[in-house]
């Protein structure tokens, strides 16, 4: 037969500590915003194209059932293993470690 994979996951809100993946809403992958004044293609680009990676990426999430805070996780999508959560600011070091336990260096932080 096949393995069905759990969908469910636990993030760690930098503010709150760790909820459940349903507290929170995603807000998409971080990317790098365009100039100041961008072209219809470059605009375009930045709002719906994104890499969608099949393995570690930055993330936006919304904690929407606790502190309404905005903040950055680096999430492995294929095992919905978190490896970090920060806030915006300090997204360069991981503030709290994910459900695996594990954290990571980050890359810096675009939105």
């Amino acid at each position: 037969m096949y393995k069905i994979r759990p969908v469910s996951f636990v993030l760690s809100c930098p503010n709150c500590g760790t909820r459940e993946v349903t507290d929170f809403g995603y807000g998409g992958e971080v990317s790098v915003r365009p100039a100041s004044r961008p072209d219809r293609r470059a605009l375009n680009e930045y709002n719906y194209f994104r890499r969608n990676v099949a393995g570690v990426q930055r993330e936006w999430w919304f904690h929407r059932s606790g502190c309404r805070a905005w903040f950055v996780a680096e999430r492995d999508t294929t095992t919905n293993e978190v490896k970090f959560t920060a806030l915006p600011g300090a997204a360069d070091e991981p503030q709290t470690s994910g459900a695996g336990g594990a954290t990571a260096g980050g890359q810096g932080v675009a939105t």
